[in-house]
């Protein structure tokens, strides 16, 4: 694949990374207004680094665009111009949305938004994904980048607001549940690091579990639990503290401030 990203910052070199590593690429030309940021990808095989968006265009037709939302419309109509019918557009700008990316470039062209969240960097991303009318004869162009560098859905543009709490929010919220869970160990009698490491790997043996048998977690819950056993004691305690509906809560009020954001941007 020929692939431009356009705003080489820290989810562009994320992204390169990924393509590079996975030998994803036949070309992959990196923008950056200053190539100094972006100097470690020098000496990769079919690497281009450059100031030069419009030349990233007219050697690529894969463009994954990572600016700044405030940059995202002048690049367009920079770009627009030098767009022909084999471009495929990418874009990974949170709140700039379909309509306004046809907007400035046209209906006819082949338009995709993608939501990777920070684990793109190992390589791990849940990426949701959604597109124009065109980009859907082209989604599965997407699906195979964005798979190389971890897990896509494609959903309907409706729902990239909460999927943004989830997978990109997401992070957070569980990188929280795996301090707490360190916290615990040290209390009972762990390091640190050891601590740590305990919760980091139990955590990522219980998404594997689900992820590879394809069970509901309950099947899961039930396979450790035993009547009158530890586990069950643990997890009604969470449940009467309020577990689960915190984290509930906790979710549906980052989805609303989302929503809150986006109005008064309107």
């Amino acid at each position: 694949m020929k692939i431009a990203i356009i705003g080489t910052g820290n989810l562009g070199k994320s992204i390169a990374k990924g393509l590079i590593t996975n030998n994803a690429i036949t070309s992959l030309y990196l923008t950056k207004r200053n190539i100094d940021g972006i100097a470690e990808f020098e000496g990769y095989t079919n690497v281009f680094l450059t100031t030069d968006n419009i030349n990233a265009v007219k050697n690529s037709d894969i463009l994954i665009f990572a600016v700044q939302p405030a940059h995202f419309e002048g690049i367009l109509r920079d770009i627009k111009p030098y767009l022909t019918e084999k471009h495929v557009l990418i874009s990974t700008i949170t709140g700039f949305l379909i309509p306004q990316i046809e907007e400035e470039i046209g209906t006819d062209k082949f338009i995709i938004r993608a939501m990777p969240n920070t684990a793109i960097a190992v390589g791990k991303s849940m990426t949701c994904m959604c597109s124009n009318t065109q980009g859907e004869k082209r989604i599965k162009i997407a699906e195979a980048i964005f798979n190389r560098l971890g897990h896509s859905l494609s959903i309907p543009e409706s729902q990239m607001q909460a999927a943004t709490v989830v997978c990109a929010s997401g992070i957070a919220f569980w990188m929280r549940l795996i301090r707490a869970t360190t916290q615990a160990a040290i209390q009972l009698g762990f390091d640190a690091k050891e601590a740590q490491e305990l919760a980091m790997f139990t955590s990522e043996g219980a998404a594997n579990l689900l992820i590879t048998n394809g069970n509901h977690p309950e099947e899961e819950i039930d396979r450790v639990t035993t009547p009158k056993g530890c586990t069950i004691e643990g997890l009604n305690e969470m449940e009467h503290k309020g577990l689960s509906s915190s984290l509930i809560q906790g979710m549906v009020a980052s989805f609303n401030k989302i929503n809150n954001i986006k109005k008064e941007q309107i």
